[in-house]
């Protein structure tokens, strides 16, 4: 049976992200809060100026943060957390529903606990998805945006490179324009999968390594289409770098310029918002050249410590993070009393 503990544990972690860190080229302007906490915490400059508020979206009193691992928003505005649920917590649904304005709707997902990992949303023929990576049932899932199950898939046997089902743990997915899907096998073996619209495997992409067309944890997956062709981009995290792929598999590329243990992706305009697990958001351009690194919090030795020793204007984990519809960031930390960060835009 699968394992059935909430997160991963720090031998898991150091694992998947045993990358050598490197040291950040740009170093953001931090303007803290004052001792009365009136001040606000201004992160990055020029354009690229930010107001940090932590903990924006706070659970209702019967649920306690797990660790807050995914995030995305629907075309209402309405954000949707996953996370895998606290012991302490009273209820222990693991996706929550927040207003555009930070207010608490609703909880679903008992079934995600111990579980809920990568979480994004699709637009399907003017119906919106939900794709869910459960690291603890090793599942893919697809549901309603009220947490109606669509289909759920295991590992597929049909790529051969499975000896058993515990051999596979998927972390994140991304989307192609066709209507497929691309899975990361971040916490299994290491592979990349394609699949179509209904969960059906296609192939393999990419195979276990360090080499071209190699990954090593990849953790996080995004269809940048920032350029003539869109592109997998793929965030190589225990390589402590970016692979980009052809849709049908083809190695094109490395980024590794800022990068320490890249998670994620999310692409707005000719930006790229990157959340790096080793305590940093880091934003390129479309030439993928790093524009600014917001809220270095490296090096960081606080997962585990209190609310109360986390650092104003610093990062923990970063794990995910997305562009909100106004342009603002929203970022999720892997710490196990979870964490959800607002980054507000503000003007140059």
């Amino acid at each position: 049976m699968p394992s059935t503990r909430p997160s991963l544990t720090r031998r898991e972690f150091t694992a998947c992200a045993g990358a050598t860190v490197l040291t950040a080229v740009y170093a953001p302007n931090v303007f803290a809060q004052d001792k009365s906490g009136t001040k606000p915490i201004i992160l990055g400059s020029g354009e690229h100026r930010y107001e940090a508020i932590h903990d924006w979206l706070k659970p209702p009193q019967t649920i306690a943060w797990g660790d807050t691992h995914g995030l995305c928003q629907d075309q209402q505005g309405r954000i949707y957390v996953a996370h895998t649920v606290h012991a302490s917590s009273q209820i222990k649904k693991a996706v929550l529903v927040f207003d555009a304005n930070g207010n608490y709707i609703t909880a679903w997902g008992e079934e995600f606990q111990g579980g809920a990992h990568g979480l994004d949303i699709r637009d399907e023929n003017g119906e919106e998805f939900l794709y869910h990576c459960d690291i603890r049932r090793r599942l893919v899932v697809k549901t309603t945006l009220n947490g109606n199950l669509v289909w759920q898939q295991s590992y597929p046997t049909q790529a051969e490179v499975y000896p058993s089902v515990d051999r596979y743990r998927p972390t994140n997915v991304a989307f192609a324009p066709n209507g497929d899907f691309f899975v990361g096998d971040g916490y299994g073996s290491s592979y990349i999968h394609r699949h179509s619209i209904e969960g059906e495997y296609i192939s393999t992409l990419a195979t276990p390594g360090s080499d071209k067309g190699q990954v090593s944890c990849p953790h996080g997956l995004w269809v940048d289409d920032r350029g003539d062709k869109p592109k997998l981009a793929v965030a190589d995290r225990s390589n402590a770098r970016i692979q980009y792929f052809t849709l049908e598999g083809e190695h094109l590329g490395f980024v590794t310029e800022g990068m320490r243990k890249p998670c994620h992706f999310k692409t707005r305009g000719e930006l790229m918002l990157v959340p790096d697990l080793d305590s940093v958001i880091t934003l390129l351009d479309k030439d993928n050249k790093v524009v600014a690194h917001l809220g270095d919090g490296h090096p960081s030795s606080l997962r585990g410590a209190p609310r109360d020793k986390f650092i104003p204007g610093k990062f923990v984990h970063p794990h995910d993070a997305i562009f909100l519809n106004t342009g603002d960031i929203l970022v999720a930390e892997w710490v196990p009393i979870g964490r959800i960060t607002l980054l507000r835009k503000l003007d140059a």
